[in-house]
């Protein structure tokens, strides 16, 4: 179904945001992208989106927008920095741009939060009313930042929905196959791990499905059909690329492996009924088949 042209706001047009902006503004929308820095002049941008320079972690740099606009959507990165940046960046800039937005309200306002909310470590299925038990300090303050856009929404001074988005992967991005290729994947004790997937398209366009069809304070989980254990991603990259198996990792390289990985399949029923999305790829099969094509 076709969406009425938009004025949108992309704060933080990164991996998905540059995807979701390029993807609305070649339907037709008028699209500004926030961002800290000027673009390189030598760069070739086709990407159809308005560059317009503010910092999220400053109130104040705001005030310049070129609102009102119909949807305003927030997928910034904290750049794999650590709790004070992630404080800065998703807890602090959220405060800023919903401060921002109670002025100039959008008649949706999306934000990508992260499925590592979900603290969970024995395997079980969870979906939006699991308890959200982090297991590491920026888990937490990505809960706060999902708490302050829920008390915007139950106030009714900005629409705000939320998405818990999964592991992204796709063109130039996908950790655990660059580690295959480079010889550096392990596998960690017997492979059960379940790993939760999306390809970047698919999360673009769980925002659009959740912008023009989900609900102000609601939770959703953007996450492909398909959970997948450790050993059967590696397996299936293994017989596909033709190469060795992993080895098992050693306890030194388990002892130093990164921190706060859990075990958990997550649910995605919750976006497909209520917003009609519907992954292009609803498993890292068909994902991944596509990215090693390129």
């Amino acid at each position: 179904m076709a969406i009425a042209a938009k004025r949108v706001l992309i704060v933080g047009c990164g991996y998905v945001g540059t995807a979701l902006g390029r993807r609305l503004a070649g339907e037709g929308h008028a699209v500004i992208g926030l961002r800290r820095s000027p673009p390189d002049p030598t760069a070739v941008d086709d990407s159809g989106i308005q560059p317009w320079i503010g910092d999220l972690t400053r109130r104040d740099s705001l005030d310049s927008l070129p609102g009102p606009f119909d949807w305003v959507i927030n997928t910034v990165s904290s750049s794999r920095g650590g709790p004070a940046e992630y404080r800065a960046v998703y807890r602090d800039g959220m405060r800023h741009l919903l401060d921002w937005m109670r002025a100039h309200p959008p008649s949706a306002f999306a934000y990508t939060s992260s499925t590592s909310v979900y603290g969970q470590t024995s395997g079980d299925w969870v979906d939006e009313s699991s308890p959200t038990i982090p297991s590491t300090e920026t888990g937490e303050i990505l809960l706060e930042a999902e708490r302050l856009i829920l008390d915007a929404a139950a106030a009714g001074t900005v629409p705000g929905r939320i998405l818990r988005v999964a592991g992204i992967y796709g063109p130039g991005r996908g950790h655990l196959l660059r580690q295959f290729l480079r010889g550096e994947a392990r596998i960690h004790g017997t492979g059960a791990r379940w790993i939760n997937m999306i390809h970047r398209d698919d999360a673009a366009g769980a925002l659009i499905a959740a912008l023009a069809r989900g609900r102000p304070g609601e939770l959703y989980n953007a996450v492909d059909d398909e959970p997948v254990s450790q050993l059967e991603f590696l397996t299936w990259l293994s017989e596909r690329l033709q190469r060795p198996l992993p080895p098992v990792a050693s306890e030194e390289e388990l002892a130093t492996r990164k921190r706060g990985l859990t075990h958990k399949r997550v649910r995605n029923q919750k976006l497909r009924s209520e917003t009609g999305w519907n992954p292009s790829y609803p498993t890292f099969r068909e994902g991944y088949a596509a990215e090693l094509k390129r």
